[in-house]
């Protein structure tokens, strides 16, 4: 099991749903994102970095399902 399976998406992924949270809120005419950017943004900078394990896989669980589920919480 690498690293990545254990702890989750990583530190650059969160820069980089922070920087796309930034890019959303500007190109809605606003001058700091809130949390319905960074809702926004999550699915495509976290699907690619997020992988499911065996189990979840086989319950037909995906990444973007991941994604929202930690969104919900």
């Amino acid at each position: 099991m690498s690293v990545s399976e254990r702890w989750g998406a990583g530190p650059r992924a969160s820069q980089f749903l922070v920087l796309g949270a930034k890019a959303h809120a500007l190109m809605r005419g606003k001058y700091s994102p809130d949390i319905e950017d960074v809702e926004a943004i999550a699915l495509p900078a976290l699907r690619h970095r997020i992988v499911p394990s065996f189990n979840a896989e086989a319950d037909g669980i995906t990444a973007d399902e991941i994604i929202r589920r930690l969104l919900a919480e």
